[in-house]
């Protein structure tokens, strides 16, 4: 775009910002607000990008904005505004557009706004931009947080992004054609930020506590300064190459040299011994030609080799959607001088930051505080640093934050995010497949990773590295990862170098694996389930399925070492918490665990195994109790090592077995075709992967395809086949396995055609199966058996049986039949229209609803149970309608009948005969569990001892009484009101009232009349039930009442006083009442002192006894007098025992409300 049409209003803008004469820029008086003018006319540009176009046309930045901010940088309006206005024009073209434009006309536009983004990337490859910028920076990061205002905030935030605008614009393929170790503009951009101080500032803000909010915009800004670097260069700058690497340039130097020789003689070959001016014609007989002639060849025979009908045809178009994927650009190597200063970064930041930023950058993404996609910046960092580090010096506390199982979870959960999303945005497919190629890369360095511990000289690190590889072959998601990627890949939305990555990967986890079983019998690892007929005959396979006298010596070496080693194996861990394996299975997983550690003669780690089993699981002592002697630790293991254990074992070969299925065996394919690009890594990886099936597990068949012959005889044919040793070697391995089978199989040529199954390819090699043979035949059925099944048919189908077909099972004389023979019978004889109709019902399924007369009997069944141990148990057995634990609770809380699931559960009984125990403590526990047995909402007024309640007005307990009283009749007038019914918390909001609440006797009254009690930790008040309804609240506020009337009432209903009863004694008014609480109180006193033996402890229980039974109206705990003995077996055996034994005395304990507050 020329600057003569740009619009006359931003012209007359640009005009006003100033003028630069030689080195000198003059700013203009309007200068700052003809920038904030600038940024109002970017703010409202069209889709085009207009006003973004012109300024870059009339180079505003180059010639206005950076001048001005490094000649007045003083000027800190100004400054911040010419920041904020580059922020703005360096933007990247994907964000102002969206995406890349399909319209010719826009899509122009987007490349035009690309190349005035890489001439600004040009223009600040300056230092004393980069100078100005860091100085900014450096004086607004010496602030501390109480003196940094929100503006400093924002100035740093947008320094950190310009940086990051400039370093992302991409580079001119056409502008810079620089060779390798020359500058390129991105690394001249790389050297000034180096030399004006700004990349030690980046380290600063990665590794300062202070400055953590910034770590996503450091992460961002370290990864497009890395963008076209490697490791392995990083690495290697400066330093002289190793042996192994001039080894390795000499045999690609060697491989070059010997197929450039081996083309030359090939077309020396091909060249005839005298020149000929007539090439000849030939017939080539038995390959026809359009017509029924043979084919006529009119050049020379030694060309005849590359003949194909396909030779003079149109290349036909491949459809746009049928196009493989592109590769991203290569990399390239820097100069000498950025690479250093790049290696220098790498070290110091692996040194000080890269743990602390992976973490805040970790925590960031899980928390959703960071913007979309911004994962692929942790992925390339941690897939990068850790290929750095590992490539220098490999030191695992570098790269510990990264180095753990959480990793791997993270990296695996956004794989498959990654393709999910690949296959549902289509448009963006490809996006989302580069995004899937960072996560897969980080997923290989974290295998390498652990590779490269796990020969570390520390025992510590390759214990670590033991605890990785034990979880990631466990957990099916972690193994099956690469099977699926293979499966799953298309090559029209993922590249060839992803396909590359995918198969090393591949390649490095199945030698880990089998490095991993090498000396293991067996390996526990976590299955699909899948549902499977019990076959007859079937055994479970054995742990071990060894002699016993290789047991009884392998035991023999165990206990020794046991006898001679001390140090125990404290670190394993015998389950998995966040496994979706139940822990009965784990239980036994861990069983089978301690057994293979026993036959791999590892005692200690086997013991200190079980030691971990039983701390985990206790119950049962499966693995011992817990006061195990060392003897019988000993002899338990020993019956673990003999014991015939179920488990499920895992190896390379079984693993590799999932591997043999043509849709895996195909992209290795399409990747071989490729063989001369590929470095001999990848060619080792592919046959290595090839002879694993082939040869490993003789199913060299899969290979058995025209397409795969094809290319073996490229490579064969190849004149530089010298270099592909292993290649060819395999290739004529398996074309002489294919000819030798071909004299034997007639079909095995047409068998070309097509790629085979695991079946198809044993039946190719062993032998193919006739029709049936090999399935089980179901026995047809006899005219007689037919007319059987219809007489039982027609006499069962109105008896309202629940299931017609398991009552005809039985019924028929061939008893060999199953239901599935029956029910399809019964659909092709007519009987019953669909199989639908015969469907199986599940135990419950189908009763949904409760019929009246179902929970009448649910009620009866309630009442009859309510005191016994175990309620809900009993109604189970009783019941008609059959139903699970969970819908009974959920009727009988629906119903009103309890009001807490904790009232269901199963008591267990006290033995009120225990030594130690007296009378009235047998009577304290059995008064207890009636209560407990008691339903909270039955609200039974009758029960509430009217006597006890009188003696609380009497004990000052009246204002608490009253206070509950009010309670219940408000929540009565509130329910009738509203119509509302929902639990009404009871909040003490008087000390009094509080202190009511905590006194065992109050709570004992406010279970008797209904209120429940807080059902776990999350509650902290005692709540008004929603099943109680006002007259039911009113009821028990009227029995609180403090009146005579209520009080005359409860006498009347209570069982006719006897003389000394507690009604006649609560009839003498307020003053004996005074007395005998007073009487209590002196009780309590010589109760306690009970504790001391004393020789007037026979005088002591006689006193006790006759205060006791004269404070009898007033227990709580029954309607009948208490009493006390003072020992297990009387007074005297008391008194005698007192004496001999004190320490052994048990606490008496009183039963008088005052003991229970103090």
């Amino acid at each position: 775009m020329d600057l003569y049409v740009m619009n006359c209003e931003l012209l007359a803008t640009c005009s006003a910002l100033g003028y630069l004469e030689g080195d000198t820029y003059h700013k203009e008086p309007d200068c700052l607000e003809s920038v904030k003018d600038l940024i109002r006319y970017l703010r409202h540009e069209d889709d085009t990008r207009d006003t973004r176009q012109q300024l870059g046309a009339g180079q505003i930045l180059q010639n206005d904005l950076l001048p001005i901010i490094t000649q007045h940088s003083q000027d800190k309006s100004l400054f911040d505004a010419c920041i904020r206005l580059m922020v703005n024009l360096t933007q990247p073209a994907l964000l102002c557009f969206g995406k890349v434009p399909d319209d010719p006309t826009v899509r122009h536009h987007f490349l035009e706004v690309v190349s005035y983004l890489q001439a600004y990337k040009e223009a600040f490859a300056n230092e004393k931009v980069f100078g100005v910028l860091s100085e900014t920076l450096y004086t607004l990061l010496q602030l501390d947080w109480e003196q940094r205002q929100e503006e400093d905030n924002l100035l740093i935030e947008r320094i950190l992004l310009l940086v990051r605008n400039v370093l992302h614009v991409p580079a001119d393929p056409y502008e810079e054609k620089n060779v390798d170790d020359d500058a390129s503009v991105h690394d001249k951009l790389l050297w000034a930020i180096h030399m004006s101080g700004l990349d030690d500032l980046i380290k600063f803000l990665a590794s300062a506590q202070s400055e953590q909010q910034w770590s996503m915009h450091v992460l961002e800004v370290i990864s497009l300064m890395f963008r076209d670097q490697t490791p392995e260069l990083l690495v290697s700058a400066g330093q002289a190459r190793s042996a192994q690497e001039k080894q390795r340039d000499a045999q690609e130097l060697e491989a070059l040299r010997q197929k450039e020789q081996a083309e030359k003689r090939s077309r020396t070959l091909q060249r005839g011994t005298r020149h000929s001016r007539f090439g000849g014609s030939y017939v080539v007989q038995g390959l026809k030609s359009i017509g029924e002639k043979d084919v006529i060849y009119h050049r020379g025979l030694h060309n005849f080799k590359n003949y194909t009908h396909d030779e003079g045809k149109a290349v036909r178009r491949v459809p746009k959607r049928k196009l493989h994927a592109r590769d991203s650009e290569g990399k390239r190597r820097s100069a000498l001088n950025v690479r250093l200063f790049l290696r220098e970064f790498c070290m110091d930041f692996l040194e000080n930051c890269y743990n602390r930023l992976m973490y805040l950058v970790k925590e960031g993404l899980i928390r959703e505080q960071a913007q979309q996609h911004d994962e692929t910046y942790y992925l390339w960092a941690l897939s990068f640093f850790m290929a750095f580090n590992r490539g220098n010096g490999f030191r695992a506390d570098l790269v510990s934050e990264t180095m753990s199982i959480r990793a791997f979870h993270f990296i695996e959960r956004n794989i498959t995010n990654y393709y999910e999303m690949m296959l549902n945005d289509r448009k963006e497919a490809s996006s989302w497949s580069r995004r899937m190629h960072l996560a897969l890369k980080a997923y290989q360095e974290l295998l390498l990773t652990v590779n490269e511990m796990d020969r570390s000289r520390d025992e510590d690190i390759r214990q670590s590295a033991n605890v990785i590889k034990s979880n990631i072959f466990y957990l099916m998601e972690y193994r099956e990862i690469f099977l699926t990627l293979l499966r799953k890949f298309d090559e029209t939305k993922q590249p060839r170098t992803f396909l590359r990555d995918l198969v090393e990967s591949t390649h490095l986890f199945l030698r880990m694996l089998e490095r991993f079983c090498k000396g293991r019998n067996n390996l526990v690892v976590q299955r699909k389930r899948v549902k499977r007929k019990k076959s007859k005959g079937r055994k479970n396979p054995t742990a071990a399925e060894t002699t016993p006298e290789e047991l009884e010596e392998t035991w023999r070496a165990v206990a020794e070492e046991l006898r001679l080693s001390e140090a125990l194996t404290e670190r394993a861990v015998p389950f998995d918490a966040a496994s979706e394996t139940p822990l009965e299975e784990q239980r036994t997983e861990a069983m089978v665990r301690v057994q293979d550690t026993l036959l791999n003669r590892r005692g200690p780690e086997a013991l200190g195994l079980l030691r971990a089993a039983r701390e985990v699981w206790p119950e049962g002592d499966v693995f011992g109790s817990a006061d195990v002697e060392p003897e019988e630790e000993l002899e338990l293991l020993k019956q673990i090592l003999i014991a015939n254990l179920p488990s499920e074992c895992l190896c390379g070969t079984v693993v590799v077995l999932e591997f043999a299925n043509p849709n895996v065996v195909r992209p290795y394919l399409l990747l071989l075709r490729s063989y001369s690009q590929n470095s001999p890594h990848t060619n080792h990886c592919i046959t290595r992967m090839l002879h694993r099936l082939a040869v490993d597990l003789k199913m060299d068949a899969l290979l058995f395809q025209l397409s795969v012959f094809c290319l073996f005889n490229k490579i064969l044919g190849d004149p530089a086949a010298t270099a592909y040793k292993e290649l060819v070697t395999f290739a004529k391995f398996v074309l002489n396995r294919f000819f030798a089978l071909a004299a034997k199989n007639n079909k095995a040529f047409v068998e070309l055609l097509f790629w085979k199954s695991v079946g198809a390819a044993r039946e190719m090699t062993e032998g193919y199966s006739k029709p049936g043979e090999g399935c089980v035949c179901v026995p047809k059925w006899t005219p007689e058996e037919e007319d059987e099944l219809r007489t039982l048919y027609e006499e069962h189908r109105d008896s309202e049986v629940p299931d017609i077909v398991e009552t005809l099972l039985p019924l028929l004389s061939n008893t060999t039949r199953t239901r599935r023979q029956v029910v399809a019978q019964l659909v092709a004889m007519g009987l019953v229209d669909s199989v639908k109709e015969l469907k199986k019902q599940r135990k419950g399924t189908r009763i949904v609803l409760w019929t009246e007369e179902q929970e009448e009997e649910l009620q009866m069944l309630f009442e009859e149970f309510r005191d016994s141990d175990d309620v809900l148990g009993n109604i189970l057995k009783k019941v008609t309608a059959k139903r699970s634990r969970a819908r009974m609770v959920e009727k009988l809380l629906s119903m009103g009948l309890v009001s807490d699931r904790r009232e269901l559960h199963k008591k267990r009984r006290r033995n009120p005969n225990a030594p130690g125990k007296s009378a009235a403590m047998g009577m304290l526990i059995k008064e207890d569990l009636i209560w407990a047995r008691r339903p909270h909402n039955s609200w039974c007024w009758s029960t509430v001892d009217k006597w006890s309640l009188k003696l609380y007005f009497v004990t000052g307990m009246s204002g608490p009484l009253l206070w509950l009283q009010n309670c219940l009749n408000r929540t009565a007038d509130h329910r009738e009101e509203e119509g509302l019914f929902q639990p009404v918390p009871i909040v003490p909001l008087t000390e009094e009232n509080e202190d009511a609440m905590e006194k065992k006797s109050f709570q004992r009254l406010l279970r008797k009349i209904g209120v429940r009690a807080p059902a776990d930790e999350q509650e902290s008040f005692w709540r008004i039930p929603a099943q109680m309804r006002p007259s039911q609240l009113r009821g028990a506020a009227e029995v609180l009442s403090p009146s005579q009337d209520a009080l005359a009432a409860g006498a009347e209903e209570s069982e006719q006083p006897t003389p000394g009863s507690p009604i006649q004694e609560q009839q003498q008014g307020e003053a004996d009442s005074h007395e005998q609480r007073t009487q209590a109180l002196r009780a309590l006193l010589l109760a306690r002192k009970m504790k001391q033996p004393s020789a007037s402890a026979e005088h002591t229980g006689q006193q006790i006894r006759h205060w006791l039974s004269e404070m009898a109206p007033y227990s709580l705990y029954s309607d009948s007098p208490l009493t006390m003995d003072l020992g297990a077996n009387g007074g005297a055996d008391s008194d005698r025992e007192a004496h001999s034994a004190p320490a052994k005395r048990k606490r008496q304990r009183v039963l008088i409300d005052d003991d229970e507050d103090d």
